[in-house]
């Protein structure tokens, strides 16, 4: 399993937010670019960054700085919030970000996916974020009209080979993943699912692992706070790979 830092972006510095909560950010570090490059540092193998801003503006609104980070780093960046057409995707793989997760875009648009599918084979994922199992979008603000569930089985038939799966209620407030979420949605797909929200310790990595069920974690609150030391985790990941 991977294990992938995360840095939110609001307002061109790197923040945290609980349950998608914009009025609930704090600010976790003073740079971007420099946070990226500590988690690359200690072994990071991916960095996830969310443009906060665009997701909320329904577009790019930090790229420059993100375009930055991802040609600065030795590692691959992927990179959500605020991509909603075609333009915008190709901006970012074409300059330097190794993936892009599109989320509002891909409910509104499935023939949008398909063209990036079919385009950038393995570089475009899904980001579906569900409260009470339905998907929300627009930065978590609206509704996105459907079930987890469905729109799981939607991002497959449409060629996407990585989802990533966030439990908004659990977001930012470092109480454990939503094990059975993931069980569920596993039996569902051959997708490969990228569990985000609530990781807190290195048992909850553990458990994701020992589940079998998704190939990565994303976590960033954990980091920042030091309930999760980044390298030793990552450390204990790669020897559970056999590294």
């Amino acid at each position: 399993m991977i294990l992938l830092p995360a840095i939110d972006i609001l307002e061109g510095k790197p923040v945290r937010l609980r349950q998608g909560d914009y009025n609930q950010a704090n600010q976790v570090a003073a740079s971007v670019l420099e946070t990226a490059q500590s988690f690359a540092a200690s072994g990071a193998t991916w960095v996830h960054l969310v443009d906060l801003d665009g997701a909320k503006a329904g577009r790019p609104i930090n790229d420059a700085l993100i375009l930055q980070t991802a040609q600065a780093l030795s590692i691959p960046v992927e990179v959500g919030g605020g991509i909603r057409n075609e333009s915008q995707a190709r901006m970012y793989l074409d300059g330097g970000v190794e993936r892009v997760i599109l989320s509002t875009a891909a409910l509104a648009d499935l023939n949008l996916v398909k063209r990036l599918a079919k385009d950038y084979p393995g570089r475009i994922a899904v980001g579906l974020d569900c409260k009470d199992s339905r998907v929300k979008v627009s930065g978590w603000l609206e509704d996105g009209g459907v079930m987890i569930e469905d729109a799981v089985q939607m991002m497959e038939e449409a060629g996407i080979q990585t989802l990533i799966v966030t439990d908004i209620c659990r977001d930012g407030m470092l109480s454990g993943p939503s094990y059975e979420l993931y069980r569920k949605l596993s039996k569902l797909t051959t997708c490969d699912l990228i569990a985000s929200g609530g990781i807190a310790s290195l048992e909850d990595l553990e458990q994701l692992e020992k589940d079998g069920n998704v190939v990565g974690a994303i976590t960033g609150k954990a980091i920042y706070s030091g309930a999760i030391d980044l390298k030793p985790a990552l450390m204990m990941l790669n020897k559970a790979k056999g590294k």
